[in-house]
């Protein structure tokens, strides 16, 4: 298919949708009486499945979302470092603060001290 042809293929389609009313107002009259039977059973039934419908989808939708995030637990390895101070008296008297760091994974349990670059 040429491009062209694909091109307007896709505008005359839009065109199509824009054009075939897709946006109703229960409030304006249509073509058809909602007081009769036949376009009222029409209404409630479009209603019905509309409803089933969406909620399949919606269902469809959340089963893979669902499947989506539990894939992904096993290979979250997110990891903190919490620095905590401890006090130390140096062999000439003087009192200092020590940094002390732990490695925590997401949930906050301790997994050992981190890896130190050496300089």
């Amino acid at each position: 298919m040429k491009p062209n042809a694909a091109l307007s293929l896709l505008l005359s389609s839009a065109a199509g949708l824009a054009l075939a009313g897709c946006a109703s107002d229960p409030n304006r009259p249509g073509i058809t009486n909602p007081s009769q039977p036949g376009p009222a059973i029409g209404r409630g039934i479009g209603s019905a499945v509309g409803a089933v419908g969406g909620n399949v989808v919606g269902a469809v939708v959340g089963v893979g979302e669902g499947t989506v995030a539990a894939g992904k637990v096993p290979f979250d390895n997110t990891r903190r470092v919490v620095r905590t101070w401890r006090q130390e008296t140096t062999t000439d008297g003087r009192t200092i603060q020590v940094p002390v760091d732990v490695e925590v994974d997401q949930y906050g349990r301790p997994i050992g001290a981190p890896k130190t670059v050496a300089k």
